[in-house]
């Protein structure tokens, strides 16, 4: 009798310490970003479970009760802080990273206080106008995402992504050429799959949420240290493995694949190791929009070798490759696939890969030097045969296009950060990036018939090997000049090897506040930014010789004025408003009146590739209204409601002012989730989110349908570029998940189903000129479409 009630106890005691999750990880300063040493972490639901950060600043909270948890962080001379919807599970430890904000006035007793809505603040500390932190948690929580940290941002104000089949990020009517991709600090290739040279988005995203941490979204007057950019950044970071304990997991979802990751401790130094890997299963599942089978796959990496005496040192990469065959026999003749046609077969192939190594090290008391070295390439291939006189005795093939680009870039980044004071904050440093190019691109499209072989000549359009370089050295800084008043300053520098052009850009940013629920932000920066690689690098026949005529194009420039009131009206409360205005210049046109410019590039997979000779005298402005009200997650839900009203307009070489192709008018979202306890521990979970997405469509070039089917293929009414709009878009996605956490210990499984456009509402996709019906035919974009998802943590 008295083992059994031992055993009992024990049972007891097992099941008790298994129903209990644990919370990890590191308080520093935000100035200078140095670990705090006696900083006190409490539980909220339970104050007496408390810890205190050790001598590297960590902190371990166990035995936390499971679901959404809340903690409270203060030390002695700083603003208090609490983190609020913190997913605590069995099957993995969270860890964390809070940063603490010195007082202004260490002898006042009232003081500002961080309300803990951190998402509305930034990572990076010099941000102080239109960013929005993320976290990847929302990446995995929303409806419709795909687990796409791009589809995330098309949920943020100002942002539009009106295409189903890409995820091409728009912000606020820029082009999306106009975005910086970061990673650990350096500008990156774009991180998706099937991406060419030149975009940014395509239909894949390469980046695994999982292994990324809270990072940074910038729409407008960037801080100093951002530059080859008019539109926006994606500042993302790795996060660092679990240092203690081994964790893995295996998932299988739609779009991301199937995959493992495992991290842990490595070394003696507390150090960890993060990795994983996908393999895409889309096009298995027949939800990939195209009759043809997407080949996708990736692994992602962090080796973080702990910090000693000569500093923290760590080791990233992100490596992925893609391809796919589309076959015109498998297309029907009134198919609406998005991208196969019936008459051409098409083989494509792209890959991504960036390999860096990042140092740390402290320079005294205050300050760092943060160093990182790496290389990435990017590159795809399109072979394209077309079939003539197709479906008839005389049916013959041709090959038509052939595309081969192999980008490959070597980036040294340096950065010095120190803390002068608790009211002033200084940050320099230099960004180098060496690019080599091998482009190629041979095309009959729309090609004279010189040969007098019956068919368009296969002509050389890009045959480049070369390199060329950007430096960028900027120095920036942060003025508490009262304990309400806030004053960043920064200069950037941007150098372009290929016209040799040097430019000098300011920016500023000041934020009051008024009171410790509401602040005013007003913000300016000039930016530059090269015009994009296929376009610089497009050959042109002068006189029998090929000559790179676009090759000295100026850098294109862009002015962001910004002006934004943000309300924190009750707890977990956020609405903001933000106006902005971007007048953008020396955009390339041609030389004689057109409405092209190159601010009407990037919304699909290649570039205009008959625009030589080109000038840099095109202009544009962007302007607009945003609107943002937030509940951050608490009491079991969340919500989430952007408006954007805004204007796109440019001006090509004829001087008439148009519609760009990215000049929406409006962009509405609204979001929202729901959490139910269920079981009879209340220990799971339950949850229910939708996503309502409605845009005014986007504005396009009309088919001279007459003139198309004179000449057997395509041509638009350039006389009147963007004068045609479509239809509004709108998409309701509709997601249901379930989160079991085992009695076992370090045991976890969440799984979901995301019902994407559950109305089935036809948007419209493009309207083109069909070579074999000879009509202008409108292809519509992916109908109702079930995602679904699973996921085994221990």
């Amino acid at each position: 009798m008295k083992k059994l009630v031992i055993v009992c106890l024990l049972l007891v005691s097992w099941s008790s310490f298994a129903q209990t999750g644990v919370i990890r990880g590191t308080i520093t300063d935000k100035q200078s970003e140095k670990s705090i040493v006696g900083a006190t972490i409490e539980l909220v639901s339970d104050p007496s479970n408390s810890t205190n950060t050790d001598e590297r600043g960590n902190f371990e909270l166990l035995n936390v009760p499971l679901g959404r948890q809340t903690i409270r962080v203060s030390y002695l001379g700083y603003e208090s802080s609490t983190v609020p919807d913190i997913d605590v599970t069995t099957g993995k430890e969270v860890i964390l990273s809070v940063a603490l904000i010195e007082k202004f006035d260490t002898l006042d007793e009232v003081v500002i206080v961080s309300d803990g809505n951190n998402k509305a603040k930034s990572i990076n500390k010099l941000a102080a106008v239109s960013v929005r932190q993320f976290s990847p948690e929302e990446v995995n929580r929303y409806a419709g995402g795909r687990s796409d940290v791009a589809r995330l941002a098309s949920n943020f104000a100002g942002v539009s992504t009106a295409d189903d089949s890409r995820n091409d990020i728009v912000v606020r009517g820029n082009s999306p050429t106009g975005l910086l991709w970061r990673l650990e600090g350096i500008p990156i290739p774009s991180p998706n799959h099937f991406a060419t040279l030149g975009t940014t988005g395509s239909p894949v995203s390469a980046l695994n949420p999982n292994l990324l941490a809270n990072s940074d979204f910038i729409t407008s007057a960037f801080p100093a240290e951002y530059g080859n950019a008019i539109g926006g950044v994606f500042d993302l970071g790795l996060r660092k493995g679990n240092n203690k304990e081994y964790e893995y997991s295996a998932g299988i979802a739609a779009f991301p694949g199937a995959e493992l990751m495992a991290e842990g401790p490595m070394g003696k130094k507390g150090g960890s190791f993060l990795v994983a890997g996908r393999y895409g299963i889309v096009g298995m599942l027949g939800l990939a929009g195209t009759a043809a089978q997407p080949n996708y796959n990736d692994i992602s990496f962090n080796l973080d070798f702990g910090k000693g005496k000569f500093g923290n040192l760590s080791v990233f990469g992100i490596l992925g490759n893609s391809n796919i065959d589309l076959i015109g026999d498998d297309v029907e003749l009134s198919s609406d696939d998005l991208f196969a046609t019936r008459d051409e077969d098409a083989f494509v192939t792209s890959n991504f890969g960036v390999v860096g190594v990042k140092h740390t090290i402290d320079i005294g008391s205050k300050s760092y030097l943060k160093t990182v070295f790496s290389a990435s390439t990017s590159g795809n291939t399109f072979e394209e045969d077309r079939y003539f006189n197709l479906d008839t005795p005389t049916e013959f093939k041709l090959r038509f296009t052939e595309v081969d680009n192999t980008e490959n870039r070597i980036t040294f980044s340096t950065l010095f950060n120190s803390k002068i004071s608790k009211k002033i904050t200084f940050r320099s440093g230099l960004l180098y990036e060496n690019f080599s190019l091998e482009n190629k691109l041979n095309d009959r499209d729309k090609q004279d018939d010189n040969d007098g072989d019956g068919q368009p000549d296969f002509v050389n359009l890009i045959d480049n090997d070369g390199s060329y370089s950007i430096i960028q050295p900027y120095a920036m800084g942060q003025f508490r000049l009262t304990e309400k008043l806030t004053f960043n300053a920064g200069l950037h520098g941007q150098y372009f090897s290929l016209n040799e052009e040097f430019v000098f850009e300011p920016r500023t940013a000041l934020t009051y506040a008024i009171n410790n629920k509401s602040s005013v932000n007003i913000g300016y920066g000039l930016h530059h930014q090269n015009v994009t690689a296929p376009l610089l690098f497009l050959n042109e026949n002068i006189g029998g010789n090929l000559v790179q005529s676009n090759k000295n194009l100026d850098l294109t420039r862009s002015a962001h004025y910004v002006i934004g009131y943000d309300l924190r009206f009750a707890d977990k409360w956020r609405a903001k408003v933000e106006v902005y205005y971007q007048d953008i210049d020396k955009a390339a046109v041609e030389k004689t009146p057109s409405g092209y410019s190159s601010l009407t590039e990037g919304a699909s997979f290649g570039f205009t590739v008959d625009k030589n000779s080109l000038v840099s005298k095109g202009t544009g402005f962007n302007q607009g209204v945003e609107f943002t009200l937030e509940k951050f997650f608490s009491k079991g839900y969340n919500l989430l409601f952007t408006t954007s009203l805004f204007e796109s307009k440019y001006t090509g070489s004829d001087g008439i002012e148009r519609n760009s192709p990215f000049n929406n008018g409006y962009v509405i979202n609204a979001l929202a989730g729901k959490e139910f306890k269920i079981g009879k521990a209340k220990k799971n979970i339950f949850s229910i989110n939708t996503k309502f997405t409605t845009a005014g469509g986007r504005y396009y070039t009309p088919v001279d349908l007459a003139a198309s089917q004179t000449a057997g293929y395509e041509i638009r009414d350039e006389a009147n570029a963007f004068s045609a709009q479509y239809d509004p878009y709108l998409r309701l996605d509709l997601k249901f998940g379930f989160k079991f956490n085992s009695k076992k210990k370090k045991r976890s499984h969440q799984f979901y189903v995301d019902l994407q456009n559950v109305t089935d509402n036809s948007n419209v996709f493009s309207r083109d000129f069909n070579r074999v019906t000879q009509q202008v035919n409108q292809i519509d974009q992916i109908g109702f479409q079930p995602d679904f998802g699973y996921r085994f943590q221990f």
